[in-house]
């Protein structure tokens, strides 16, 4: 399994990014995928993530309501549309698919990860 993670950058205080994630390499309906971030002396946190279907998503209470995340199945792609975004957004975001059906906030529930792609927010 592969997964190609792009669309960081550098944006200002309040722009928006959308972040791409391309996978390959097992069946793509039919498995979970996350976002997770990496602030720089922080440790990894919980994004979002949506079910294998796309129909269920959840969001960390930090970037509720400013970030979305969609599943595209028939381009094997993940999305994380990033609006209204902050210096504290700053952060290495990676994707990562899951087979299990529950616990999506864990990054134990995932099983394949992709490189990373860095946000940085200025204020």
């Amino acid at each position: 399994v592969q997964l190609q993670a792009s669309g960081g950058g550098l944006v200002h205080g309040g722009g928006s990014l959308r972040l791409s994630c391309a996978s390959s390499g097992r069946g793509f309906n039919y498995y979970a995928m996350g976002w997770f971030r990496q602030a720089p002396g922080k440790e990894r946190e919980f994004v979002a993530s949506i079910s294998a279907s796309g129909t269920n998503t959840k969001y960390a209470d930090s970037v509720k309501g400013r970030f979305t995340i969609s599943k595209h199945n028939a381009n094997n792609t993940v999305y994380l549309q990033m609006n209204s975004l902050k210096p504290e957004d700053t952060a290495v975001y990676s994707c990562a698919t899951s087979p299990v059906r529950t616990r999506y906030t864990l990054a134990t529930s995932y099983d394949y990860w992709g490189q990373g792609t860095l946000v940085t927010v200025s204020s």
